[in-house]
């Protein structure tokens, strides 16, 4: 009895791991990536849609922080001004243009994440294309928000002295989003696999 017991039991067990261990296997550094860049291009392919769809609600910030009308008015800086509504709208629009091509590499990034986590259950696939594409994208994000909202806009055109017109709140909360995720995925590991067990491949 003992011997057929013994017997019954190893195929039941063998190769097999529990509920707990299979989400566990969830917890890794190649799917945190893949969640988080896909967490932020949906969010930005969201801000590029609707400032295509709503062009005129954001083009009013726009307009404003540059024409510095909400400011403290202090004439030692009110020559920084730009009023043209020209340059404004071609500013906007630059901006719009380069979020879709923020959006874009981030959804690639997304899609070359899913097909290494897949690739890797059939062949050894790295991660080199899918962190390209997402650093790519997370840099152009912080460039936006970094240099272009938070160092141009809030300081050169004081935006900091505006209490209307004033988006460096959000512009700091997207920039430590996209800088934190692109921390992450250049994090050197064993999880990325490779033959350096780094984030190169």
């Amino acid at each position: 009895m003992a011997a057929i017991r013994r017997g019954s039991r190893g195929p039941r067990t063998r190769g097999r791991g529990s509920p707990a261990e299979g989400l566990l296997r969830l917890g890794v550094l190649p799917v945190a990536a893949t969640a988080l860049t896909a967490t932020l291009a949906l969010y930005t392919t969201l801000v590029a849609f609707g400032n295509i769809t709503d062009f005129d609600t954001n083009r009013e910030f726009v307009r404003h922080v540059l024409a510095m009308d909400t400011t403290f008015q202090d004439e030692d800086l009110m020559w920084r001004a730009v009023t043209s509504r020209t340059l404004q709208d071609a500013a906007y629009v630059a901006v719009i243009v380069w979020e879709t091509l923020a959006a874009l590499a981030l959804l690639a990034g997304t899609a070359l994440w899913i097909r290494g986590l897949v690739a890797r259950g059939v062949r050894r696939a790295g991660y080199g294309s899918a962190r390209r594409a997402t650093t790519l994208g997370l840099v152009m994000l912080m460039l936006l928000f970094g240099m272009g909202f938070i160092a141009i806009g809030g300081e050169w055109f004081a935006m900091w002295q505006s209490s209307e017109w004033n988006g460096l709140s959000a512009a700091a909360r997207n920039f430590m989003m996209a800088g934190f995720v692109l921390v992450l995925i250049h994090v050197p590991s064993p999880q990325w696999g490779g033959p350096d067990a780094g984030p190169r491949d």
